[in-house]
């Protein structure tokens, strides 16, 4: 059993390293409650030791090529974001791509979910089945619920995941119309050879890209209900 003496943060190091998915406070108040009681830890911290355990633990590491990031309600330990494209090389084949397609259907989901599949299309002006089974696939996109009318369409929204991949604490931070265009017009600057003006817009994982060239529509059989053909058993 660790000593009295033993600190908070460096536990909290070893949790967020370990866990396999970002850790609440809740989660880690609970977890050292338990372990108190079986003796394990010696003494039971609340909330506000293992949040200021967890702004330590941000601190120690600032400035190093590991950050502690907020996902959603938890917090993890990972690659510094500015050195996401160089780790990247390591794991070539683990990089998700998704056509331009896939990311319209993903925008469209995230800035007005919980939304249905025939709210989609209609913003989009085209079936969208195949994209959004693809999305759930790749853990982007879950369903949420049924909307209370005729028919009982599936609600489609956002998942930790996409948080995660898109290193957003939570959908507030996503960004705002103004923010996109002033990322539109830093992409068309970079096209002209411009130096553009740097923005402090959060910027999608090294691990998830847009694929150039992929098919501007995913291919699918699926008639143009409301239900992609996987939602619901055979």
């Amino acid at each position: 059993m660790p000593t009295p003496a033993e600190p908070l943060p460096r536990l909290l190091r070893a949790l967020l390293l370990a866990a396999e998915r970002p850790l609440s406070v809740p989660d880690v108040v609970r977890l050292l409650a338990e372990a108190h009681d079986e003796e394990e830890w010696p003494d039971a911290p609340d909330a506000a030791a293992v949040e200021a355990a967890i702004t330590a633990v941000a601190a120690e590491l600032a400035g190093s090529g590991i950050e502690v990031a907020q996902v959603g309600e938890g917090y993890r330990l990972r690659t510094a974001t500015d050195l996401g494209p160089m780790v990247r090389r390591l794991w070539p084949d683990r990089v998700v791509r998704l056509g331009r397609a896939a990311m319209e259907v993903l925008a469209v989901v995230a800035y007005r979910q919980p939304c249905t599949r025939a709210e989609v299309e209609e913003v989009r002006g085209v079936d969208c089945g195949g994209l959004l089974k693809g999305l759930l696939e790749r853990r982007l996109l879950s369903v949420v619920g049924r909307k209370d009318e005729p028919g009982r369409p599936l609600l489609y929204g956002t998942t930790p995941f996409f948080l995660e991949t898109f290193s957003l604490s939570d959908l507030r931070s996503l960004p705002t119309l103004r923010d996109l265009a002033a990322m539109e017009a830093e992409e068309a600057a970079r096209a002209r050879g411009v130096a553009p003006v740097v923005s402090a817009v959060p910027v999608p994982d090294p691990a998830l890209e847009e694929d150039p060239t992929a098919d501007d529509e995913a291919p699918t059989d699926e008639p143009a209900t409301d239900e992609p053909a996987t939602d619901e058993p055979a």
